[in-house]
């Protein structure tokens, strides 16, 4: 199992709730794609647990639709059909506008710098087509954004939607890589310097399609996944 299966977590939670949390991690920060797969051995081993809380967090995940497990015993990452895909993108474009205007009055310089950073580190990523990279400095933009906004129950279903696009969005970078993106983010920053709710929400709408964009111009399928 590889070593990005394995981030840094609070030794002192219960072992399943660890094991779910360093899937859960390697899921959104773009480490798994669509068919990939895992065995309970495999995650128990690289996470030094036996394989009842290794079973317990794969279910609970399979719950959440980040993960299925096969009659086999197979753990494999889903893949989602173009109807599915286009309700998650659809949840996404009016989830996270939302989290974003909500995040806006509570923004200072201090939030503004950790987004720039997370910026930078993608526009570097972008620059090394380092794709799993770029999944994790969006990821991090988009967590450090919308956590101001205080509200759990909101980024808890925003969260739910990218366990189940993160690996698709991983695939579509993979295939036609990151140098043609536009960078939304830039515009999200200055209307968080200018306190511009409207374009805050417009800059988070178009970075969410640009995405949906993206899914449907590869036209993803069962069989070539």
């Amino acid at each position: 199992m590889p070593a990005a299966l394995q981030p840094k977590i609070d030794e002192t939670l219960p072992a399943h709730e660890r094991v779910y949390r360093a899937l859960r991690a390697r899921i959104l920060s773009g480490g798994m794609a669509p068919g990939d797969s895992l065995t309970l051995r495999g995650v128990a081993e690289a996470l030094d647990v036996s394989m009842t809380p290794a079973r317990e967090a794969v279910r609970r995940l399979a719950a959440e639709r980040a993960l299925e497990m096969t009659p086999s015993g197979r753990i494999l990452v889903p893949t989602p059909g173009p109807a599915q895909l286009d309700e998650l993108f659809r949840a996404r474009a009016l989830l996270e506008p939302e989290l974003a205007i909500r995040a806006l009055p509570k923004t200072d310089s201090r939030l503004i710098d950790a987004l720039r950073h997370c910026d930078d580190a993608l526009g570097r990523h972008v620059a090394a087509g380092d794709v799993a990279g770029y999944v994790r400095a969006n990821n991090a933009f988009h967590t450090t954004l919308y956590a101001r906004a205080g509200a759990p129950a909101l980024m808890a279903l925003v969260e739910s939607v990218w366990l189940q696009t993160a690996p698709v969005m991983r695939r579509v970078y993979g295939r036609l890589g990151t140098q043609a993106l536009t960078d939304y983010h830039e515009a999200a920053l200055e209307a968080l310097a200018a306190r511009n709710a409207e374009a805050l929400a417009q800059a988070i709408r178009d970075d969410v399609g640009q995405g949906a964009a993206l899914v449907a111009q590869v036209s993803l399928d069962l069989v070539d996944l």
